[in-house]
């Protein structure tokens, strides 16, 4: 009986020794985490045996028990590395259609070849789908679809309105619009140009004109009245509705070379917008060519006007021929913006210009939140909400069956998974440019085999006196 109780001794250091060498051997392996050997004793009498005189049957490992403490973080400069500070687990599958999940700490993520999110093995890491305010639209595995970075362009969009703020010099020479030539710098006083974009994303230059009106200088010597007139692509565009009329609900078009306004000298054909000043120069309204206030844009944002269509002369790359163009001197809603046209005794400056279009844009960086969400960001200045990392739970960890590569696989003993978001309830957070490193204590484990090793030779040392025992029985005459 002791040669067995000193062979389950042996086996058992040996246990021990080999869970030692696993944890020193993955010290350097990210997402890993340290088993720990369990033993019990082995104890067996019948119901009438000697119990108190019964001295046992050595030792039984009962489990190698996974430890899922925190490993601490090192940090780099790849934005798909991840680390899960908490509790949690990524959820990866081998292709795109597999509903076999693994489930892994091991946050060493990048691109392949169809820009899906892969870890080293070339599963897929799986996420959430997301609305376009970047709120998940369903938590559930079952639903959720492998990350991809899009390779595409970001979507363009359409200028509809530009914003123009800007000083007119108030000592400026009134001129007579009727020699107004776009070509002729002499028959204007200022000018400044933007870059709009059509449906497309295609770009066109949009030129304002800027003139100081000699007939109202002449008629009322205080007057400081200004017209204004615009062109995209060198094309004028006639501020009338395409009757001739004034417009009086925004609407006009476009003139194109056919209307034989495009190329000839003065506004003969061509409505300006009319700007009026104060003898202070504070900005007092906008008209339209025969002095009617052209329409206001919101509540007292002032556009002229706000649906001139872009039109097939400029249009000829088949985005929207229908696309209109608003000019805005004021955004304010409030009555009390500052930062409106104005008629200084100074310089012509331009004090804001924008538009709100945006042209076709290409993928330049992927930012990873705390809480998992994934947004691409583009040349363009946009940003898209792609997908939110899915992350799992489990009621019992160390239950959970070991598949080799810092993975594991949901089993009877850790119970179902339980899918979520990073940052909510129990789940832990996602660090970006993060790996979670092994949780192997390197010298507890040097300690450990110190111990194994003695248990090892110390239960070798019993089978040898019994070895020794049994020969001297046997040699007895």
């Amino acid at each position: 009986m002791s040669f067995n109780i000193a062979l389950s001794g042996v086996a058992a250091a040996q246990r021990d020794l080999d869970t030692t060498a696993n944890n020193i051997a993955n010290v350097n392996t990210v997402g890993f985490k340290e088993s720990r050997a369990e033993f019990g004793d082995v104890f067996a009498a019948s119901l009438l045996g000697g119990g108190r005189t019964k001295v046992g049957d050595g030792v039984l490992t009962q489990d190698v028990a996974q430890q899922f403490s925190q490993g601490s973080l090192q940090f780099t400069n790849t934005a798909l590395d991840l680390a899960i500070t908490g509790t949690g687990f990524f959820v990866t599958v081998p292709d795109v259609t597999s509903q076999d999940f693994s489930y892994t700490r091991a946050g060493q993520f990048k691109l392949n070849e169809a820009n899906q999110v892969v870890n080293s093995n070339g599963d897929n890491l799986l996420g959430f789908p997301v609305n376009d305010d970047g709120t998940s639209s369903s938590i559930a595995l079952s639903t959720a679809e492998p990350v991809r970075i899009p390779d595409s362009s970001g979507q363009p969009q359409s200028t509809d309105e530009v914003s123009l703020r800007m000083n007119l010099p108030a000592g400026a020479t009134p001129l007579d619009i009727d020699n107004f030539d776009p070509d002729n710098p002499d028959t204007f006083n200022a000018s400044t140009s933007i870059t709009v974009y059509d449906s497309l994303g295609d770009s066109h230059v949009q030129t304002f004109y800027f003139i100081k009106d000699i007939a109202a200088a002449s008629a009322t010597p205080s007057s400081n009245e200004w017209l204004v007139a615009s062109a995209v692509d060198d094309v004028m565009i006639d501020y009338r509705n395409g009757d001739g009329t004034v417009p009086v609900a925004g609407a006009a078009n476009l003139v194109g070379a056919g209307s034989g306004v495009t190329g000839v000298t003065g506004l003969v054909g061509v409505a300006a917008a009319r700007l009026v000043f104060s003898d202070s120069g504070d900005f007092e309204s906008v008209q339209g060519a025969d002095g009617l206030p052209v329409q206001l844009f919101g509540n007292t944002g002032v556009n002229i006007p706000s649906t001139v269509e872009m039109g097939d002369t400029i249009i000829t790359n088949g985005a929207n021929i229908s696309q209109s163009l608003a000019t805005n001197f004021n955004l304010d809603t409030t009555g009390g913006n500052t930062n409106e046209p104005t008629q200084f005794a100074s310089a012509f400056e331009v004090t804001s210009l924008e538009q709100d279009g945006l042209p076709v844009g290409r993928l330049t960086g992927i930012d990873i939140g705390p809480d998992g969400l994934v947004r691409a960001t583009f040349s363009n200045g946009t940003s898209e909400a792609i997908s939110r990392i899915a992350l799992a739970r489990f009621a019992n960890e160390q239950g959970l069956t070991q598949v080799g590569n810092a993975s594991w696989k949901e089993s009877i003993l850790s119970g179902e998974s339980l899918a979520g978001e990073a940052t909510t309830g129990t789940f832990g957070t996602i660090n970006s440019s993060a790996l979670e490193q092994s949780n192997v204590n390197l010298t507890t484990e040097l300690i450990d085999m110190i111990i194994a090793q003695r248990n090892f030779q110390a239960n070798s040392r019993a089978l040898e006196i019994n070895n020794q025992l049994n020969q001297t029985i046997l040699g007895i005459r």
